[in-house]
């Protein structure tokens, strides 16, 4: 069983700065691909920002230069900092994970890899 546990959102005033994190835990084997999404009201689900286990990044374009998003592998956790924040980046801030776990049964291993969501998380920025 692998879980998404995100820490970090609130409400903060424009031009503020938040921090999000995201812990992977579990019967974790290891993790590829780690991002960012949101989902504002009325809004479809879209990618803040991504980061490869390698640490190649890309985001949208909306939040360069804004946002910065780094992992710490031996911890099995991305983070998502947010400055110089907008009322429009107001949402539900999403953790996905690309994670390849690893289960032991009747002396034997057994892999699978699926894409892992969290619960998710409200930013509200005021104007």
């Amino acid at each position: 069983q692998v879980q998404l546990v995100e820490s970090g959102g609130g409400l903060v005033q424009a031009g503020g700065s938040l921090r999000l994190s995201c812990a992977a835990s579990g019967s974790i084997f290891s993790i590829n691909a780690m991002g960012w999404y949101r989902q504002a009201p009325g809004k479809q689900r879209e990618l803040v920002a991504a980061i490869t286990s390698g640490g190649s990044t890309n985001y949208a374009d909306s939040v360069k230069g804004r946002f910065t998003i780094s992992r710490d592998n031996a911890k099995n956790t991305v983070y998502l900092q947010m400055n110089s924040l907008k009322p429009e980046d107001t949402a539900v801030y999403y953790c996905n994970a690309d994670i390849k776990s690893r289960t032991y049964y009747s002396g034997s291993y057994y892999y699978d890899e699926y894409d892992y969501w969290g619960q998710g998380t409200q930013v509200t920025v005021s104007s």
